[in-house]
């Protein structure tokens, strides 16, 4: 596997990304694509819709030549970057690019296909950028945030959770990319959920429907949650048992289910190589309705843990579920500072609060 530490993801490229929608147009897709695609053009492109949130997300219906035809492009694409004016996810933007660029076409990972991946990362600029499948003619359904899975699904999605952690576990190729972050660290903290949102923790600490959801611990003081943070990641910087590839914010909003019924992830901004329990506790505890995941939860811990062995890494179940418990902290930091409109944010928060709340998780932390 390539290790890319270079500034520019196609050193070809003379020009720098764009930081805005005015300059994607046919001619400049022609020209981004031509280096990996020789001989396409792209004669038309159609805005098909728009999602806006910290990055942008658009899809395109494009006109293209015999030569794209014949590269496998398809007619309808999702363009991917960040062209908000905002450069506060332009990292994340970089990092998801690399993702794509370095792992997808080299792992058979649970994500959409990409066509390009490219990015700039320099003294003068950040920005990433992906063309991937459009995956709405595929005719699956895009997770919601506050959706409930059942037992059967929830099984199911941990099952191609447990095949990225477990083709991935202590992967030597994952220390090579060392734009790669180990997280959660001390020395990434700062490139995490909680840092990259620290302007907004005292206005949500205000928002009465949150401190009504959190745990008492908490809620007393919602400073504790920051206090708690750096303990847990002081306490994975000493855990040296073998990191895997995590897609490091594993909500249910962020993933699709393909007709076929086998889960995918996407929005791949704060991969991470880590422990797997990140993944599993945030997915978990946010995808599943309160009585569902008290039923289930011990057991789905257990299948998740035999999936895993079937990649050969065994895992202890007493240790997985205290860090199970453990991790059910980063969905409170998560969802407590959660300021994307199209999320669910009181709901999913609740079910991290009752989950705190019933399995104490606070007492990890000294609450």
């Amino acid at each position: 596997m390539a290790s890319f530490e270079k500034s520019r993801g196609e050193p070809r490229r003379t020009e720098r990304l764009p930081l805005s929608f005015d300059a994607i147009t046919p001619a400049w897709l022609t020209e981004l694509l031509r280096h990996q695609y020789p001989g396409t053009v792209i004669s038309d492109m159609h805005l098909l819709s728009e999602i806006k949130g910290h990055t942008s997300k658009a899809r395109y219906a494009i006109d293209r030549n015999q030569a794209a035809l014949d590269a496998g492009l398809p007619d309808q694409i999702c363009l991917k970057a960040n062209l908000t004016g905002d450069p506060l996810s332009s990292n994340a933007c970089v990092n998801e690019a690399r993702f794509y660029g370095l792992f997808s076409g080299m792992l058979d990972l649970p994500a959409p296909r990409c066509f390009l991946a490219d990015w700039d990362d320099d003294a003068e600029g950040q920005q990433g950028l992906v063309i991937l499948e459009d995956l709405v003619p595929l005719g699956g359904e895009f997770g919601t945030s506050g959706q409930s899975l059942t037992h059967d699904a929830m099984a199911s999605a941990l099952t191609e959770m447990a095949r990225l952690h477990g083709m991935t576990w202590a992967l030597p190729d994952l220390d090579r990319q060392r734009w790669l972050l180990t997280g959660t660290t001390p020395e990434t903290a700062g490139d995490d959920y909680w840092m990259l949102m620290r302007d907004y923790v005292a206005r949500h600490n205000e928002k009465p429907e949150h401190l009504a959801v959190l745990p008492a611990w908490a809620s007393a003081d919602p400073q504790r949650l920051h206090k708690a943070y750096r303990q847990l990641c002081e306490r994975e910087a000493g855990d040296h048992s073998p990191l895997c590839l995590v897609h490091g914010d594993a909500h249910i909003g962020n993933s699709y289910l393909r007709p076929d019924g086998a889960r995918m992830w996407f929005d791949w901004q704060i991969v991470r190589k880590a422990r797997p329990w990140r993944d599993v506790a945030y997915f978990m505890v946010g995808s599943l309705g309160i009585d569902q995941r008290r039923a289930s939860e011990r057991a789905l811990i257990r299948h998740y843990c035999d999936e895993m062995s079937g990649h050969g890494v065994r895992l202890d179940f007493d240790t997985a579920w205290d860090d199970y418990r453990r991790w059910i902290l980063w969905g409170l930091i998560a969802w407590h500072l959660n300021i994307n409109p199209n999320e669910d944010t009181v709901a999913s928060l609740d079910r991290f609060g009752t989950a705190a709340k019933d399995l104490d998780t606070g007492s990890f932390y000294g609450f």
